[in-house]
């Protein structure tokens, strides 16, 4: 007899393999990164409103609109910037980042260079950028450093390659950047010359480092300060013609870099997609980041895949235990509260969505699974395992019609366990149960086809529906179960054991549009009350022929 087979009574071997089954393909999704959108679709969600006070050194010198109306187009010429960093050495600034491209000698007026490098040189601290130019078509990579005249007067340099993920949203760098190695720090890390070993993901895969290629390291997330414009900023112009107070520039750390609309790179962060974000000001956030400690750490690939791993597999365990649908509600919220409090209160981030679609595959699958046993159980009976009565109706109304519509023979068959209320009150309740249930057993085995379908749908009634069985086929299948009935040997308790025996009634006919299912129990219970007057432990067949 088949029983209904749940997660609940899977053995422990197989709900682990069963897990960890699962769990290896969460891994997989984690691994592969197969739901990056979602994931930062959560990220977004979780920092977009996560503000901080920015570090108070830090001041953006911007070359705005007001500045490029007041000094013309541009670009300007290099005297100019000599001139604001000698406003900016005046001033005592501590360190300041001229965020402009100097990789070209100026053809004009060669003295504007070494102009601006002899106002370097006096500032002392001064940081310039380090352009990547990517590989197109046979041009290799490049680093587009500043002049050598200019570059020799820096204090340092720093790359400006800014990661932007593929849905135009700038959430991360890499802090290291470099042709060959990553060797040059980011501008904003540079500004910022943090004390201690750098954070991030470190990409220690062998056989990439080559003399052509950009490589990159130390990848971090950027913790943003806020939406955009919130560094103070002063007026390129302002600074220049002397209009700042000398207090306001002291001890600063200053970006100058272009904030104009229509020049200035644009950045999308997920503290808006409303507003755009300047490269000077995504800078900025960068060092307030570091300076201030706040830093976004991925977890490492492998401690991401292992937790995810380790999720679903949790959760798909849980679905086997008792209250499953309390595991089932609780591990997505879970997931994303833990999500949640990793970064929150580590600075770490735990992408969840491979975890989430796990889960939300397994606990589909748990439902399914539940919906099925359950329809299952409520057409099965609790004891045995066969069709209910419900069952037994609906399928002699379905059998009765196929067999009209094909013009074959459809039999039922009753069967009732001879003096079971006798065996019942002699050898108590529990063996009259296994009584039932060896029955049972026996009906099923000679429901052997497809079709066939063998029910309990009273105390000791059973019954047996056998869609295209002739006369001669059926009474096959009923001398075997009369026989294999009255060999059964059944446990009754205290080391005894009993006999059964069982009395059967059959009917057999050609479904006809004047005929109906109640016909054929009719017929089936007619048959199975003849057996019994002649003396029970037998069979009775009426197949329509004389009698």
């Amino acid at each position: 007899m088949a029983a209904v087979v749940t997660p609940l009574h899977l053995p422990w071997p197989h709900r682990v393999l069963l897990a960890a089954l699962v769990g290896a393909s969460a891994v997989a999704a984690s691994h592969w990164q197969w739901f990056w959108k979602q994931d930062e679709a959560v990220y977004d969600a979780y920092v977009g409103g996560w503000e901080y006070t920015p570090d108070a050194r830090l001041l953006i010198v911007a070359i705005d609109d007001n500045s490029l109306q007041q000094l013309g187009q541009w670009p300007w010429p290099r005297g100019t910037h000599a001139r604001l960093l000698d406003r900016l050495t005046d001033a005592r600034a501590e360190r300041v980042v001229l965020d402009l491209v100097l990789s070209e000698a100026d053809r004009q007026d060669s003295s504007q260079d070494a102009e601006l490098a002899a106002a370097i040189r006096r500032n002392g601290h001064v940081v310039l950028p380090v352009v990547a130019a990517p590989a197109s078509g046979p041009r290799m990579a490049e680093e587009l450093l500043p002049i050598p005249l200019i570059a020799a007067n820096a204090a340092s340099l720093g790359h400006t390659d800014i990661e932007v993920d593929s849905d135009g949203v700038a959430r991360g760098l890499f802090l290291t950047a470099g042709i060959g190695s990553p060797h040059w720090p980011a501008l904003g890390l540079a500004l910022a010359n943090p004390p201690g070993p750098l954070p991030g993901l470190r990409d220690d895969r062998p056989g990439l480092d080559s003399p052509y290629q950009w490589r990159r390291d130390h990848y971090v997330r950027v913790r943003y300060a806020g939406p955009p414009e919130r560094f103070p900023q002063v007026s390129y112009v302002d600074v220049l013609q002397g209009e700042v107070d000398p207090d306001v520039l002291r001890g600063r750390l200053i970006l100058v870099g272009m904030t104009a609309s229509g020049i200035a790179p644009r950045l999308l962060t997920p503290t808006t997609r409303e507003r755009w974000m300047s490269g000077s000001e995504y800078q900025a956030n960068v060092a307030s980041m570091l300076l201030d400690d706040k830093v976004i750490a991925p977890l490492p690939p492998a401690w991401q895949s292992a937790l995810t791993g380790v999720l679903v597999a949790l959760c798909c365990l849980l679905l086997t235990l008792p209250r499953a649908w309390l595991s089932g509600m609780l591990a997505l919220p879970s997931t994303l509260l833990l999500s949640f409090v990793v970064l929150r209160a580590g600075n770490l981030w735990f992408a969840p969505a491979a975890a989430l679609t796990g889960m939300l595959a397994v606990i589909l699958a748990w439902a399914l699974w539940r919906v099925s046993a359950w329809r299952r159980q409520a057409n099965s009976d609790a004891l045995t395992g066969l069709g209910n009565r419900l069952r037994f109706e609906q399928t002699l109304q379905a059998e009765h019609d196929a067999g009209r519509r094909s013009g074959r023979p459809l039999t039922l068959v009753l069967i009732d366990v001879d003096h079971f209320k006798r065996h019942n009150d002699e050898f108590g309740h529990q063996a009259g149960d296994n009584v039932l249930r060896r029955i049972a057993q026996e009906l099923h085995a000679h429901a052997r086809r497809p079709r066939d379908m063998a029910a309990r749908f009273g105390g000791d009634e059973f019954a047996l529906i056998l869609p295209d069985t002739t006369p001669e086929g059926a009474l096959q299948v009923v001398q075997d179960l009369v026989a294999r009935a009255q060999a059964l040997e059944i446990p009754a308790g205290r080391g005894a054991t009993t006999h059964i025996t069982v009395t059967v009634g059959v009917f057999t006919r050609v479904p006809t549009a004047n005929t109906e299912p109640r016909h054929f129990f009719e017929g089936a219970d007619a048959a199975l009350y003849q057996a019994k007057a002649a003396g029970r432990n037998g069979y009775a067949v009426d197949d329509g022929g004389p009698g």
